[in-house]
């Protein structure tokens, strides 16, 4: 494999598989923008199995690229695939809709590849396929999601990895989460000062990047009515509350905590008859903060990785195995999630 070094292709986008079991490589294929925009990082055979799903006449001419320099060749109607190391070769007799191994390493392989292409230059950003969780601890990883593995891909060699944030958002909300791939019972233990501080002053700096220098950021409570005074848990009395107030300090304008049952509806921005009290909610835990988002609707839900030192955004949905090879997988999320890596790059070159 040819190393690509940076080139002018500056605006390209790294597309990842995602789980080759899954729908990721047939709504790639669906929402495919055209040959010179973006450059699929994956299994050559996988992608053209997608296309040819399509129906005929719709379909992108699949071609295998030896340089990443060749997408400046690329026609409009071709898909430009860039195949990484350590995928494996049987990767086709993986079975569509159920947990294999090999769609696992071939997830991570596409990680990890995409990461190197953005830590050089040669992508503007990455936009992720999903992947399933499951197959990646068969293959070995040690990392429970795509968030955890990009930051560990993501931080210079023997330094620790930089704090990273979960953003799920939409044209009407945006929620940070403090925690993310753990259990409810280890969500609340790493509910600490230092853990909500850092979600604040992450979620501040990464506004800036679509134009937010100064976000209105509401923080969920823990508790049931935000602890009501402490009778339903003090951990806003104790935690969350000093920490909003050391945000506070530093020129971030935090509010809360705010009862979790009604901050995501005074979030919410559907202008002009509900026009949203807050610019994005801090949310304490995974479900607390992705349901209002997903409830919204699945087709326009982006997850954003922030504190990354490049763009990442994926689809707000899984891999949708009962869904692999029907045709009926909506590519409209992902759609989103390119959209919204092109905004965000350009927030960083501002």
């Amino acid at each position: 494999m040819v190393t690509p070094a940076p080139h002018a292709l500056a605006d390209l986008m790294a597309v990842t598989m995602g789980d080759a079991c899954g729908i990721g490589p047939e709504i790639i294929a669906q929402w495919w923008p055209g040959g010179r925009e973006a450059v699929v990082v994956g299994c050559p055979n996988v992608m053209a199995r997608a296309v040819n799903w399509m129906p005929a006449g719709q379909r992108p001419r699949v071609r295998e690229l030896a340089d990443l320099g060749e997408v400046s060749t690329l026609a409009p109607d071709e898909m430009g695939v860039w195949a990484p190391p350590g995928l494996p070769e049987d990767l086709l007799n993986a079975p569509l809709g159920q947990v294999d191994v090999r769609a696992g390493r071939a997830a991570a392989a596409c990680i990890r590849e995409a990461v190197r292409l953005a830590q050089t230059g040669a992508v503007a950003g990455i936009v992720t396929a999903p992947l399933h969780k499951e197959a990646l601890a068969l293959a070995g990883e040690p990392y429970p999601g795509h968030t955890e593995l990009l930051q560990a891909e993501g931080s210079p060699p023997g330094q620790p990895p930089a704090p990273v944030r979960m953003m799920l958002a939409n044209d009407q909300l945006k929620t940070v989460l403090v925690t993310i791939h753990v259990s409810l019972r280890q969500a609340i233990e790493q509910v600490t000062f230092d853990s909500v501080l850092e979600t604040l002053r992450i979620t501040h700096r990464s506004a800036a990047l679509w134009g937010q220098n100064q976000p209105r950021i509401a923080v969920a409570g823990l508790n049931p009515h935000a602890g009501e005074g402490g009778l339903f848990g003090d951990e806003e009395l104790r935690i969350i509350g000093p920490a909003i107030e050391a945000a506070r300090s530093e020129g971030i304008n935090a509010i809360g905590p705010i009862a979790p049952d009604t901050v995501f509806m005074r979030a919410r921005h559907a202008p002009p008859a509900h026009p949203g009290e807050f610019d994005v909610v801090v949310a304490m835990y995974h479900d607390q903060g992705l349901i209002p988002v997903k409830y919204l609707g699945l087709d326009q839900g982006v997850n954003v990785t922030l504190g990354l030192p490049f763009v990442r955004t994926s689809p707000d949905h899984g891999t949708a195995f009962d869904l692999a090879g029907t045709g009926q997988a909506d590519p409209a999320s992902l759609a989103a999630a390119a959209q919204m890596a092109r905004a965000l790059v350009a927030g960083r070159r501002r």
